[in-house]
C-alpha cells in the first residue's frame, strides 16, 4: 500500500464518518418537528432554521467522502481480483446512503411547506435507517464477508 493510498483512505473514512453523523441526526429534527404544535410558530422555525444548515453542512461532508471513495475504487483499483463482492455490496449501501440524503431534503421541504403526514413516531423509525446502513458499510468493509 502506498502512502497516497493510506491518506486518501484515512480522509475517506474521516469524511465518510462525518458525513453519517449528519445523517444520524437530521431525522431527529423531523422527530422534533412531527411533534410541534402548528400554532408554535417559533419553535417550528427553529428547527426548520437548525435542520436547513445541518442538511446543507450534511451535504458538503457527503461530497468529498464521495469523490474519496471513487479516487479509492478508480485511482488504486480496490476493485480487481477475486473476493471484492463486499465491495459491489459496500456500493448498493452507499447508494441507498445517498438516496436517503436526498429523501430527508424531500422531507424537510415538506415540513417547509406544512406538507408532513408523517408521524413522530415512523420519523423515530426512519432514524435508525442510517444507523443500520452505517453499521453494515463498517462490516463489509472490515469482515469482507465475501
Amino acid at each position: 500500500m502506498t502512502g497516497a493510498y493510506l491518506w486518501v483512505k484515512a480522509f475517506h473514512i474521516v469524511f465518510v464518518a462525518s458525513w453519517f453523523a449528519g445523517l444520524f441526526y437530521l431525522p431527529r429534527f423531523f422527530v422534533n418537528l412531527a411533534s410541534v404544535p402548528l400554532d408554535s410558530h417559533a419553535e417550528r422555525e427553529r428547527l426548520l432554521l437548525m435542520a436547513r444548515r445541518l442538511y446543507r453542512f450534511t451535504t458538503i461532508l457527503m461530497v468529498p467522502a464521495l469523490l474519496l471513495g471513487l479516487w479509492l475504487w478508480l485511482g488504486f483499483s480496490v476493485w480487481r481480483g477475486p473476493g471484492h463482492g463486499w465491495l459491489h455490496a459496500k456500493l448498493v449501501v452507499v447508494l441507498a446512503a445517498v438516496g436517503y440524503h436526498h429523501a430527508c431534503l424531500s422531507m424537510l421541504r415538506k415540513f417547509e411547506q406544512l406538507k408532513n403526514r408523517r408521524s413522530e413516531r415512523w420519523f423515530r423509525v426512519f432514524n435508525e435507517v442510517s444507523v443500520l446502513m452505517f453499521a453494515l458499510i463498517v462490516v463489509l468493509v472490515v469482515v469482507k464477508p465475501f
